[in-house]
């Protein structure tokens, strides 16, 4: 029998995010992937006031739950902290790949902030040989599409996927990130 793949999906912030906007991210994700597939999404401290010192250590806890071969992915400021987090202190468990859904770049370029500023060597400091993919909506209102270009060039081996007529929640649609990290080995994905 096939082990099952586990996937740690990290919310956004803001009020209600949890319940009321995420939740159909990783129904989306978990109906795209189909049987053989764990996705994990547990509540952030405070979403309505993401910090990077809670965030991160409630992700650090989660990853390190996970078993070698898992895959996180993250959405919104959720994905800015994890990708964060990884990069401060390299995960125990070997990840299988990092998804960014509509994250907002934090730095030089992007939106200001201090407290979780990504930093200017991103892509280096990430897990070596786990594939990173980048999946931003071209109609995003909140976090501006420039900003995917703002993580392909701090992480030069991220694949970056640019998806028209999508939104911020990528229309409570996943089946793009399903396809980069399931059923069979990561491969690049088909724009459609």
């Amino acid at each position: 029998m096939a082990e099952t793949r586990q996937v740690l999906f990290v919310q956004g912030g803001g009020a209600g995010a949890h319940d009321e906007w995420d939740d159909k991210l990783s129904d989306s994700l978990r109906r795209e992937l189909g049987n053989g597939y764990e996705v994990r999404y547990p509540r952030m401290p405070d979403e309505d006031d993401p910090s990077y010192a809670r965030w991160s250590a409630a992700i650090r806890h989660e990853v390190a739950a996970l078993n070698d071969g898992a895959v996180v992915v993250g959405h919104s400021v959720g994905a800015t902290i994890l990708v964060n987090a990884l990069a401060e202190r390299p995960p125990e468990p070997e990840l299988r790949a990092i998804v960014l859904v509509a994250a907002p770049f934090v730095g030089a370029g992007g939106w200001p902030g201090d407290e979780f500023e990504l930093p200017h060597d991103l892509g280096a400091r990430l897990p070596q040989g786990v594939p990173v993919y980048v999946f931003h909506g071209l109609r995003d209102e909140n976090a501006p599409p420039s900003h995917a270009d703002l993580y392909a060039r701090a992480i030069p081996q991220a694949q970056l996927h640019l998806l028209p007529g999508r939104d911020h929640q990528l229309n409570n649609d996943l089946r793009e990130v399903a396809r980069a990290i399931g059923p069979d080995d990561l491969r690049p994905v088909a724009q459609e």
